[in-house]
């Protein structure tokens, strides 16, 4: 059953890999799938931490040796995270499992409701910048901190809208800045011991591959059908944390 478990975390961890690189909610997967494998709501949300710092490290090598990479300035913006992303932690750490997996419920119906709204993004690479973006990334620290489930799509929204960046900026800030602050992060998790590392380096592995992947590739057809599919599987996730069935 172990070894079930393990290679199961590998093939979640490797879809959401790919769909964290290229936009967010991977985390909207591997979050349930650790609880329904026994973790607590807590203890599965530290551990889904040791699997997002490997993925976004090779990420930033994917984009780096694809010769995109500006670490000054994503170093620069990823600062301001880290208050957020060390308070939201604590916070998450000192909350029973019980109502984690509530919130956790409630933040995956909101996901699913984005999903439903395609996202018009339209390149406009004018580099201006807005003041706005640092009180957006200290709020958005703060909520990849305490529950990391769709931060993606939070971050893709700031630095879009903020400092109009195209795209592929976006997403090269967004797995630096997401690597930054998960090391504090998950030093608070593991301080508190509410880490499983058997299951969190199985899905590391996964995330690893498909967060690589993602850089290399960008999702052409069938996106209609992806996202569908996503909703379905996350309104069960959803689901399930209420305590439906």
């Amino acid at each position: 059953m172990l070894y079930w478990n393990l290679a199961l975390l590998f093939g979640v961890g490797s879809i959401a890999g790919f769909i964290n690189v290229n936009a967010g909610g991977g985390s909207s997967l591997t979050l349930p799938a650790l609880i329904f494998m026994g973790l607590d709501g807590v203890t599965a949300n530290g551990t889904n931490r040791i699997a997002l710092l490997v993925q976004n490290i090779f990420a930033v090598a994917s984009f780096h040796k694809n010769k995109m990479s500006q670490f000054k300035t994503s170093f620069h913006l990823a600062l301001f995270t880290l208050p957020g992303a060390v308070i939201g932690a604590i916070i998450a750490t000192r909350i029973s499992s019980a109502l984690f997996e509530r919130i956790l419920g409630i933040v995956l119906i909101f996901i699913v409701l984005s999903m439903l709204f395609p996202h018009s993004y339209k390149n406009k690479n004018t580099g201006s910048r807005n003041w706005l973006i640092y009180p957006s990334l200290l709020v958005i620290g703060f909520y990849g901190g305490f529950i990391q489930a769709g931060v993606g799509f939070l971050f893709m929204a700031a630095l879009y809208h903020l400092l109009r960046v195209d795209l592929i900026k976006v997403n090269m800030h967004k797995v630096f800045i997401i690597l930054i602050y998960t090391i504090p992060a998950l030093f608070v998790f593991m301080y508190t011991d509410h880490l499983n590392w058997k299951y969190g380096l199985a899905l590391a592995a996964g995330n690893a591959l498909g967060g690589w992947l993602g850089v290399h590739a960008a999702v052409k057809g069938g996106e209609k059908i992806i996202r569908i599919i996503l909703c379905i599987a996350i309104i069960i996730m959803a689901i399930k944390l209420f305590g439906v069935f």
